[in-house]
């Protein structure tokens, strides 16, 4: 019988400590922010070197990693 109690007190208190502690855990996400995500170039000639600067900005709390960049 004190190993159903103790059993039964331990999920009950395990719950308890999941539910309070729900709230004040926010996770922490980048979201970036591309305001011009497409750009196409005027035709150039073969070889000409062409940039173009991208504005990224993160409007989220967590650390923004740009860990790849394909080109079309």
């Amino acid at each position: 019988m004190k190993y159903k109690l103790f059993i039964l007190f331990a999920v009950a208190f395990f719950s308890a400590g999941n539910l309070i502690g729900a709230d004040e855990i926010s996770p922490v996400l980048p979201s970036a922010l591309i305001a011009e995500a497409i750009f196409e170039f005027e035709p150039v000639v073969d070889g000409t070197q062409v940039t173009h600067d991208y504005l990224i900005k993160n409007k989220g709390d967590g650390t923004l990693e740009i860990k790849k960049v394909n080109t079309g």
